[in-house]
């Protein structure tokens, strides 16, 4: 009888027992009793996936120029085509324009008056050597054709800048293209007026350039990527792009800049990339499939219901033995559906709980807050 009544008090003191907080350790005395609040799962590592985007194909902006006028006048004559390729320095269309007619008269005047700069600087010259001319008067010469000098560099910069030539003296203005490259956009029109103004500080989203002039063999991809996946592109990832005008057929290419910064509209991630078009297959603003190969993935998956969140930071439940449960903080990763991947704090194989994690932090908190 002794036996039993010592028995019968041990069973209802374990029965009576409450858990106990060890630091982040969280200890169930009896864990059958929460067996059906508690249950474990054993996370794997996330497996490689290829992720794939919409995106949209530009001209490369690194080898195109969208040409505008510099000058106010009238088309005259359209020189170039859409489709042909001129090398730099060609022009495009002639404008009748008083403006540039000005920068041609500044410039030939220049160029008189330092002709005549320079020879009365030789005059004064020869006058000194010989004693008919003072000091005075030769530096006043040759301070005269230095600052005639300077304004003749000057006028013929600026012509040599509008038009590709210092030598180029025309009752019209040729509008010239500043690259090599083939014209690939033209919106211009005889007897069409045109204005400096119109350039809009390169803007053709506001203004059509009168030309654009480009290398078609080179283009860019620009993919919009959703903020969960976009700790996953780098720079000089390659990229697999497709197209529906070539079904089957894929086209590679390479991530050069990744944006910074989120578009504060759509909440997506900016990422350009560059492809090789040799061939001219593709086109500019066609739509295409982009894909990034598989990579490795270094995170485990967990059941989103595992983790939980403690004012900025993420935590989780592991089983280090039954009824003893270890609070760990863990950094979390991407989104897989009803799983999240962890980065950070967990391992493969770790007994992580999936259910009860709430329910494990109540007693902790309850414990600390004792405490």
């Amino acid at each position: 009888m002794l036996v039993a009544a010592g028995c019968h008090k041990k069973s209802e003191e374990q029965a009576t027992a409450e858990p106990a907080v060890q630091g982040d350790v969280v200890l169930l005395p009896n864990p059958k009793e929460f067996a059906g609040s508690v249950s474990i799962e054993t996370p794997a590592r996330a497996a490689e996936q290829t992720q794939q985007f919409n995106g949209r194909l530009l001209w490369d902006d690194n080898s195109t120029v969208r040409v505008y006028s510099p000058f106010a006048g009238r088309v005259q004559k359209i020189v170039a085509e859409v489709g042909q390729q001129v090398p730099q320095n060609a022009p495009l269309a002639l404008i009748a324009s008083p403006d540039f007619g000005q920068a041609e008269t500044e410039a030939r005047r220049a160029e008189i008056d330092w002709e005549h700069a320079q020879r009365v600087a030789e005059r004064y010259h020869d006058l000194f050597e010989h004693g008919a001319a003072a000091r005075k008067d030769l530096e006043e010469a040759e301070a005269d054709l230095a600052r005639a000098n300077a304004e003749k560099s000057r006028a013929l910069a600026r012509m040599k800048f509008y038009t590709g030539s210092s030598n180029c003296f025309a009752p019209f203005f040729p509008l010239a293209s500043p690259i090599g490259g083939m014209i690939v956009e033209k919106n211009i029109n005889p007897g069409q007026e045109v204005r400096p103004d119109q350039m809009l500080a390169n803007a053709p989203q506001f203004v059509s350039p009168l030309f654009v002039v480009t290398d078609p063999s080179r283009l860019w991809v620009q993919v919009d990527v959703g903020e969960a996946q976009a700790a996953r592109v780098k720079p000089g990832s390659p990229l697999v792009i497709r197209s529906q005008a070539f079904p089957g057929q894929t086209f590679p290419g390479r991530v050069e800049v990744v944006a910074e910064a989120l578009d504060p509209t759509t909440h997506t991630l900016r990422v350009r990339g560059a492809l090789d078009n040799s061939a001219r297959n593709l086109k500019a603003y066609m739509f295409v499939s982009v894909e990034l190969p598989q990579t490795e993935v270094a995170e485990v998956r967990v059941p989103a219901k595992a983790v939980f969140l403690k004012k900025d930071r993420h935590f989780v439940f592991v089983e280090v033995e039954p009824g003893k449960y270890q609070r760990k903080q863990v950094k979390i990763g991407g989104e897989y559906g009803s799983s999240i991947g962890v980065a950070e704090g967990i391992a493969p194989g770790d007994r992580v709980v999936c259910e009860g994690s709430l329910l494990l932090e109540q007693v902790y908190h309850s414990a600390v807050a004792g405490s």
